[in-house]
């Protein structure tokens, strides 16, 4: 498929004085002249400028914004070293928007559903969050169900007809038809800007929902969260104003830099995330291009998480131990669990409750397992079995 009649080349001007040796700017294939070979790519950057998913109503004509987010982002991101991996990353350069909002959603779900079938990861660089849609709807041709997960001060999923579509993607995703979505992580919620309804329904729907306290508590209990996902996709706002100004209104409360980055990078290392969205980037209100070098560096630790990645979805190899966990001798009952021996990471089976439908590996933590070993059901399990009926 040609792919380049959906985008618009780079201008080389901007970015040829950041070639120097080592940088990943000397590694990117990148689009100026000819379209770069994407078959051959590990990740391919897509840059967004769609933002009228930030009004109740489409404008009557394309308004992009005076600066386009993932240009500054780039600018960031080339300048920074090379990690230890190997680089085999393309950019394809600038969406061309659709005639309406529906249109770029469709051409975002064709690009991400051409990529990922040819094992390419997009990273899109937006943008509203309501793309966060065309993203999902990149996953409806792999006929089988996915894990969503959506790190965000909010949960979009206003039923408020009159609100902007950034508010109302979540709602359209699980209203989609076909449904196929198995799972969705909501990481890094501020519990006084969502409707109690909202998270009412995330609960009644089994999913998993972390405020920003439980993520500052203990980052790395969000590595399993991520590590189920198929798809990411990252709100800026879910940031601290002080490491990311750029998004509105400004919020002093959200993730630090540093744990926006370790996101990031457990994303990278997973073997079943196949892309990546960040949106929600305002460059106008960047004055000191803070946020582009956050979103620069979140990507770049995404990258190196990605070329560290282990391979481990055999679980009946020699890579890893298992653990059977029973919960007393007159309860024949097992909790069976999974470790690997390289990156000492754990899993859970979870056995349906009905007998015509097979049991799920879903990854897991060390205190899961501890959880078990205490006579405790983790509310992972808990979860995951309700989803699987």
């Amino acid at each position: 498929m040609n792919l380049s009649i959906f985008f618009e080349p780079l201008n080389e001007d901007v970015f040829v004085k950041l070639n120097k040796p080592r940088t990943l700017g000397a590694y990117i294939n990148r689009f100026v002249s000819k379209f770069p070979d994407w078959r051959t790519a590990d990740m391919a950057i897509i840059g967004v400028s769609e933002t009228r998913g930030l009004h109740v109503e489409e404008a009557a004509e394309i308004t992009l914004p005076s600066t386009a987010p993932a240009r500054i982002v780039r600018k960031k991101l080339y300048t920074l070293h090379k990690g230890s991996g190997r680089c085999q990353i393309v950019d394809l350069g600038n969406l061309r928007p659709g005639i309406t909002l529906e249109d770029t959603y469709l051409r975002l779900k064709e690009i991400v559903e051409v990529l990922i079938s040819h094992n390419t990861i997009p990273i899109i660089i937006g943008g509203s969050h309501d793309l966060e849609y065309g993203q999902y709807l990149g996953y409806e041709h792999l006929d089988r169900v996915v894990n969503m997960v959506t790190v965000d001060s909010s949960v979009d999923m206003t039923e408020d007809a009159s609100a902007p579509p950034n508010k109302r993607q979540l709602r359209r995703i699980l209203m989609h038809d076909p449904n196929y979505l198995f799972s969705l992580g909501q990481i890094g919620y501020q519990s006084y800007l969502v409707e109690p309804e909202v998270m009412a329904t995330l609960e009644k729907l089994h999913f998993e929902a972390y405020r920003v306290g439980e993520v500052h508590k203990n980052v790395q209990e969000m590595e399993p969260v991520v590590r189920v996902a198929d798809l990411l996709s990252f709100d800026i706002s879910a940031i601290r104003h002080q490491d990311a100004p750029g998004y509105e209104p400004a919020n002093p409360f959200g993730l630090t830099g540093e744990e926006a980055c370790q996101l990031c990078w457990y994303a990278g290392l997973s073997d079943n995330l196949t892309s990546l969205g960040i949106y929600e980037y305002d460059t106008e209100l960047d004055k000191r291009r803070l946020t582009a070098m956050t979103i620069a560096t979140m990507i770049w630790y995404f990258i190196e998480g990605f070329y560290h990645r282990k391979n481990e979805v055999d679980f009946s190899g020699k890579l890893f131990t298992k653990y059977a966990v029973a919960f007393s001798d007159d309860n024949p009952d097992r909790m069976i669990f999974y470790k690997s021996k390289n990156s000492e990471k754990w899993w859970l089976e979870v056995e349906p409750l009905s007998s015509d439908k097979g049991s799920r590996i879903v990854p897991c933590s060390y205190e899961d397992y501890l959880q078990a070993i205490k006579g405790e059901v983790p509310n992972r399990w808990i979860l995951t079995q309700a989803r699987i009926g």
